[in-house]
């Protein structure tokens, strides 16, 4: 597998320093703890939004720091959890009086990481909070995880808490917000091809040419199914299903729908599976009301996509529609 890399034990300090130099009045690099923050951070007069989770993921989580999004991102190597002391040092550095808001995906090596760098920071007198998220519908448990698994849909809470903490509001209100959101929120993933590693240099798993994995983790972890290739509309039509009566969503409700793509599928291919994804929920008398195609959370060059819901109300429409900037141009 053909791919641009000098050293792979480099793979992600290089990505975050290209990403800081193309970036220079917007992010800060701090290499010592593979941190990326906003150049104008910590303020006194918001909560700071730091998220992590492995790298491989992007534009998640380090190409969305910036102005109504993320404040820090603290990635650890390709599909592994940042040692807990970059969590610590990330809690200090981004440190504010109105405290500090850890965003965790449901992954026992995160929630492990995060769960003792905010304990360390706490006992130094930091004001630091975790909110979970697991939109992830496809399995209750898997490789990674004690519970549902945090995908796509993090993009929307990390939407709402950063628009919470912009206005000003305190961690309480803040963490409120997050979990709201988190909770009308349900994705499920397909496959159609395994993801690469750079450190690995061959795929992490094996699909023959006509397999594709239902449900599959952002690590390529397992789904609910291995099935024959289909038609995109027969693949919609079955990730449609799991999430919308997971929650369940309901005639007469307005939602925002994301399709996401894993990292080696064209943008024509996904507005293919929004094409039918939309017209499925205007069947059943769900509106779409906000649209969102692209990648948004991948799985290095995985080939496939992802399908998420939120079901909005005047308050969430509301965070979703604040203003943003970031590297990336995802909201």
């Amino acid at each position: 597998m053909k791919k641009f890399v000098n050293d792979p034990k480099q793979f992600v300090p290089e990505m975050l320093e290209g990403l800081a130099l193309a970036n220079p009045h917007r992010l800060k690099y701090v290499p010592e703890h593979n941190l990326i923050m906003r150049a104008d951070a910590p303020s006194e007069d918001r909560v700071s939004i730091v998220q992590g989770s492995g790298s491989g993921h992007e534009p998640a989580h380090v190409m969305i720091v910036g102005r109504g999004m993320l404040d820090a991102a603290c990635p650890g190597d390709v599909f592994a959890a940042p040692p807990m002391n970059y969590v610590y040092e990330t809690a200090k550095l981004l440190a504010s009086p109105k405290g500090v808001l850890l965003l965790v995906n449901n992954y026992t090596g995160d929630r492990m990481a995060f769960d003792m760098g905010k304990e360390m920071a706490e006992s130094e007198g930091l004001k630091v909070e975790i909110l979970t998220i697991n939109d992830d519908v496809a399995v209750k448990d898997s490789t990674y995880t004690v519970g549902r698994r945090g995908v796509a849909g993090n993009f929307f809470v990390i939407k709402a808490v950063g628009a919470a903490a912009g206005r000003g509001d305190d961690l309480d209100e803040v963490i409120r917000v997050g979990k709201k959101v988190n909770d009308v929120t349900r994705t499920m993933g397909v496959a159609l091809t395994a993801c690469t590693p750079p450190a690995k240099g061959s795929p992490l798993f094996e699909l023959g040419p006509d397999e594709i994995e239902m449900g599959v983790g952002i690590h390529g972890e397992p789904g609910r199914e291995r099935k024959k290739m289909t038609t995109a509309d027969a693949i919609v039509d079955e990730l449609l299903e799991a999430v919308v009566t997971d929650l369940p969503y309901a005639s007469g409700d307005s939602v925002a729908l994301m399709i996401n793509g894993l990292g080696g599928t064209p943008i024509s291919e996904l507005y293919i599976l929004y094409r039918r994804a939309h017209q499925q929920l205007a069947e059943r008398g769900i509106t779409v009301t906000r649209s969102y195609v692209n990648e948004y959370c991948t799985s290095l060059d995985m080939a496939g996509a992802s399908l998420t819901l939120v079901k909005l109300d005047d308050e969430i429409d509301a965070l979703l529609d604040a203003p943003a900037e970031v590297p990336v141009r995802v909201f």
